[in-house]
């Protein structure tokens, strides 16, 4: 080959490299969230209202629920068309027994999906877990848990994960995690003690005060992930029950640490985590406006998404140059692995495209 064959071959392989890189980078995309105040229409072009939480049943429907702003679940189908399904924009109590749609809720703040499709809704300031059959159309309280409605906003659930195979509900309420055993109804504590405070590694998960557990999840192995809003911590009860803190000892607000050493980072006000499909947990540190993800295998911790300022310029694009508002939830869609953020006070979903 001559000299000047080898540059031309040796230009072109950089160009094809670089083409590639840039076609293949990861960028974030709106899935939903828009401006026309209406449903039934395309979920790009469909206002939301205050969204937290962002789950998948088993057809691929994604489901979104709403804060105190909006008190709706809604519906977006594979066609990407988003419906009202439950929830009335009022806030309130009522509907118990009757049609979704005219049923009220308060402020819920999160959701899950049972492997029957049904949604459980958590309505935090009603102090209830209610469960909404999709078929029937129809609002019921799941049985086994409530709190008073006077001791909702302080001890509600504020999260509600199911485990991996389905039958446990676990539910943070700013004082403990419980779990719910969904075939039988029975409730227990599966750490803190009703106390207020930091837990000493090593101890006895269900014998530790806690800061203000804000969010749970649990691995495919059975540790139970722990996230603390003024904490600004993430924990973990290993299998044998005890609780030690995996990212920011100190508790302290900030957002340093990421590509180093998960227990010498910071958060600040993270509100939601999820599980992914490596046992890695995704956290939406939501008063940094950025997603992190904590790496159980090596210890580290590492951004996904988020500038770190409040905006929203770069949709679309690198998700390390997007801004985002105040991120109250992260999922991982079932069957594609893909992330998704719920990017809740810019009123949009938004998800991470390899």
């Amino acid at each position: 080959m001559s000299r000047l064959t080898f540059h031309h071959s040796l230009i072109l392989a950089i160009a094809l490299a670089c083409t590639t890189s840039a076609t293949f980078a990861d960028k974030l995309v709106l899935v939903a969230g828009g401006s026309k105040d209406a449903v039934n229409i395309p979920a790009l072009e469909a206002v939301l209202k205050e969204p937290f939480g962002t789950e998948f049943d088993s057809e691929g429907n994604m489901w979104i629920v709403e804060m105190v702003s909006g008190n709706r679940l809604l519906k977006v189908d594979s066609t990407g068309k988003l419906s009202h399904v439950a929830g009335q924009l009022k806030p309130g109590f009522s509907g118990d027994g009757g049609p979704a749609i005219d049923a009220q809720f308060n402020g819920p703040h999160n959701l899950a999906v049972l492997p029957n499709g049904n949604i459980l809704i958590a309505d935090t300031w009603n102090g209830l877990v209610r469960e909404v059959d999709v078929k029937a159309g129809r609002v019921a309280p799941l049985k086994g848990y409530a709190t008073p409605l006077d001791k909702a906003k302080g001890s509600g659930p504020y999260c509600i994960t199911l485990d991996f195979t389905g039958t446990k509900l676990y539910i943070a309420n700013l004082r403990q995690i419980l779990e719910l055993d969904l075939t039988t109804s029975n409730l227990k504590a599966v750490a803190g003690n009703g106390q207020k405070g930091v837990p000493q590694d090593g101890d006895l998960a269900t014998e530790a005060p806690l800061v203000d557990p804000r969010a749970v999840a649990v691995d495919r192995e059975g540790r139970i992930y722990i996230l603390e809003r003024n904490g600004n911590a993430l924990r973990v009860v290993e299998k044998d029950g005890r609780i030690r803190t995996v990212v920011n000892a100190s508790g302290k607000k900030g957002a340093t640490g990421d590509g180093g050493a998960a227990i010498d980072a910071t958060m600040n006000g993270p509100k939601h985590i999820c599980v992914d499909r490596d046992n890695s947990v995704l956290i939406a540190d939501a008063e940094n406006h950025i997603i992190r993800r904590y790496v159980p295998a090596n210890g580290s911790i590492q951004r996904v998404a988020g500038t770190g300022k409040k905006g929203t310029a770069g949709e679309g694009g690198d998700p390390l140059k997007i801004e985002l508002a105040r991120p109250h939830g992260v999922t991982i869609h079932p069957k594609t692995g893909e992330l998704y953020i719920t990017d809740s006070y810019n009123n949009r979903v938004l998800k991470l495209v390899k």
